[in-house]
């Protein structure tokens, strides 16, 4: 079993210093040398991990959450990291997407990481298993794991259009492929799956219409990682959080637009739709 879904919320940050290659160089580096990550959910879990390392690798981060008051270790990356910016942003509240678009209108960004997303609780499957399903958290799930991430997407798409990375990715999951058999027979988890699926449905959409637009849009499967939020439940197959994003930042370093609508592991992998 792979890719099972691992953490209840995630929230994600980045920041930067001064890039490599004008160090190398032996002159500073300018704001146009920088490039820019937006991340969503990025106050713990594979958000947090994103900016540590977004952070460690000199970009500037738009670091967006929920409660930016309560992330508390957000924070502390952004203390020590100038480059890095707290932002307050639901992805389930459309007001909230399109106050900081208008914000941020004009502003390049190079690439957009839609991570932010619930999975429910593992110590009780009860609410996503059929015959007990809790059809009250189906709206919940939908508008963070699926159409929020839309949202966004739509909302920063010309921000992305303006940046030199040109790449847009959503976080998603194994259990939500068709083609693998919704995490490999995995039984319960009917909101997640759904949800992940949806997702998956509307960036290979998105990933057409951007195509002439030279924008790369994919999606990232990050493996069973270890969070906060799994506490002691046990499952086959955990990988640390380091291993993961360090995955995926490799993949998405190495996008090209052959990757476009596609699903790509951590490790490189191509995963089914």
């Amino acid at each position: 079993m792979t890719d099972t879904p691992t953490i209840t919320r995630r929230d994600t940050v980045v920041g930067g210093i001064a890039i490599a290659a004008a160090a190398s160089a032996g002159r500073s580096a300018t704001a146009a040398d920088v490039m820019t990550v937006m991340i969503t959910g990025s106050n713990r879990g594979i958000g947090l991990e994103f900016v540590k390392q977004y952070a460690a690798k000199g970009w500037a981060v738009i670091a967006t959450t929920r409660s930016p008051d309560k992330a508390d270790e957000l924070k502390k990356v952004a203390s020590t990291n100038k480059k890095v910016v707290i932002e307050q942003l639901d992805v389930t509240d459309n007001a909230s997407v399109d106050a900081l678009a208008a914000k941020y209108k004009g502003k390049p960004i190079d690439l957009l990481i839609n991570n932010a997303g619930i999975t429910g609780d593992f110590r009780n499957p009860k609410p996503q298993s059929f015959g007990t399903l809790d059809h009250t958290q189906r709206d919940d799930f939908m508008h963070t794991n699926a159409l929020g991430p839309l949202k966004v997407t739509e909302a920063f798409y010309e921000n992305v259009k303006l940046g030199k990375g040109k790449k847009i990715t959503a976080v998603t999951s194994l259990a939500g492929s068709f083609g693998a058999k919704f995490g490999g027979g995995i039984p319960g988890g009917y909101w997640y799956k759904i949800s992940k699926a949806s997702l998956n449905a509307a960036m290979v959409n998105v990933s057409m219409d951007a195509k002439k637009d030279g924008v790369i849009v994919t999606l990232l499967s990050p493996g069973t990682v270890r969070v906060e939020k799994i506490g002691n439940v046990q499952m086959p197959g955990l990988i640390e959080p380091l291993e993961s994003i360090s995955g995926m930042i490799k993949v998405i370093d190495g996008l090209t637009m052959d990757d476009a609508g596609v699903i790509i592991r951590y490790n490189g992998e191509r995963q089914p739709v």
